[in-house]
């Protein structure tokens, strides 16, 4: 549960102060006076006990779905907003895939003012590249910019006609304009429900080729460099992707790639077990893919961690494996699942693990670099790095329950967040 609080002076005391922008790692007392950092707080100030718990610049999710409009048996924006906050994020960048496809500037406009009306975080609507997601014809990315899109892509599928990606690179570098690409040839990967190896063989099920995320990302790479215009790679999974990347970025080419928590832990031996909530899109692939994930985000070739938080209801993932939609829900086990693939593994400590939540997506969305200073807008999470927890996913608070980590034993949690004078509270209520 969350608990919701509007106080005009906060003061956390005891709490490590992790600023991966400055690169400070220090124990104090931060305090907050009218939604801004302070020097001093009064003494009628809410005091937080933070001894031994992370204070560091509010976590992004750039890539969520929060399903409305047109989808609210999944979920809606107050309840990801809530599931966003009750994982620690303070921002989410969410896509396009709604129904109707978020391809009209009115459309922009409402997720934006529905966020703030009933959200418990910050909401960027990305909106679509082609109209109605066909990859068809562009949208009208100057009258989307201007309500405030903050992406372009048209994740759930990538965009399969060269010349219509070609037009979309040029436009986008008109506008400066960011693209996000849903990485998949679907001439290549139809009807493939988890990754095309030897698990699949073994099972019998159709297999998803990984040629069909490295084609893409080798055609727009070649399309980028062609126009200059800023690309993104969306969920990023195999080990010939991240070296795709790892090229584009040694010859200087404004490319960016992000990973899924659940790419840095589950492999597709998972699969073996049928269980729908195994099933995702890009699949879970095998470890070598994996421990390359891994080591794009240690080297710097991936940029951010995000979760495709993709919510489905019980009874749409209930129909077995081969028929259930792709995808599960992330928020709320983000911070715990990254910790165990990055922290525990010796890959990583929390002050880099926190900054491929903040200064990875802000650098990808050129977007300011979040910040712990005096007089900055308080923007924070405060996040237990020694709590064990175990994932019960009836207590989630997203509408839907799809997750395939129900019962995994986890280290760190996030406790609460903080945006100006709101202060949210993750409670065993």
């Amino acid at each position: 549960m969350i608990k919701t609080e509007d106080h005009s002076a906060i003061l956390i005391r005891g709490c490590r102060v992790v600023d991966p922008i400055h690169r400070r790692d220090e124990v104090k007392d931060l305090a907050i006076l009218d939604g801004v950092i302070s020097r001093a707080a009064p003494r009628d100030a809410r005091v937080i006990d933070a001894a031994g718990w992370i204070v560091c610049p509010g976590l992004t999710d750039m890539h969520v779905h929060l399903r409305e409009p047109g989808q609210p048996h999944k979920e809606t924006i107050e309840t990801g907003t809530a599931s966003a906050a009750a994982g620690g994020f303070t921002h989410v960048v969410c896509m396009p895939n709604t129904s109707p496809p978020l391809d009209a500037p009115e459309r922009v406009r409402w997720v934006i003012e529905r966020a703030k009306s009933v959200g418990r975080c910050e909401v960027a609507p990305v909106a679509c590249i082609t109209r109605g997601r066909e990859g068809k014809q562009l949208a009208d990315w100057a009258a989307l910019r201007e309500a405030g899109a903050a992406a372009f892509s048209d994740d759930g599928s990538g965009v399969d006609d060269d010349e219509i990606m070609r037009a979309a690179f040029i436009r986008a570098a008109q506008l400066d304009a960011l693209i996000i690409q849903h990485c998949e040839f679907r001439s290549i990967s139809a009807g493939g429900v988890m990754h095309l190896g030897d698990v699949s063989r073994r099972l019998g099920f159709p297999g998803l080729d990984p040629r069909s995320e490295e084609a893409m990302i080798e055609r727009d790479i070649a399309l980028c460099a062609e126009s200059g215009a800023r690309y993104h790679v969306a969920h990023i999974s195999t080990a010939k992707a991240v070296d795709l990347v790892r090229r584009a970025k040694a010859q200087g080419l404004p490319v960016t790639a992000e990973v899924c928590t659940h790419h840095l832990i589950l492999t597709d031996e998972a699969c073996a077990s049928a269980d729908p909530n195994m099933k995702m899109h890009p699949p879970l692939r095998p470890q070598a893919d994996v421990d390359a994930c891994r080591r794009g985000l240690v080297d710097g070739t991936i940029d951010c961690i995000v979760t495709d938080h993709a919510p489905h209801a019980s009874e749409e993932k209930s129909v077995g494996f081969l028929k259930a939609p792709a995808g599960i829900v992330g928020m709320e086990t983000a911070v715990g699942v990254a910790a165990k693939a990055m922290i525990e593994t010796g890959l990583a400590d929390w002050p880099r693990l926190i900054g491929w939540f903040t200064i990875g997506p802000a650098n990808v969305l050129v977007r300011m670099v979040p910040s712990i200073d005096t007089g900055q807008p308080a923007d924070l999470t405060l996040i237990d790095p020694r709590r064990r927890w175990t994932v019960d996913p009836a207590r989630f608070l997203s509408r839907s329950r799809n997750s395939p980590f129900g019962g995994w034993s986890l280290t760190g949690f996030p406790q609460a967040a903080i945006r100006g004078c709101r202060l949210v509270l993750v409670t065993d209520e």
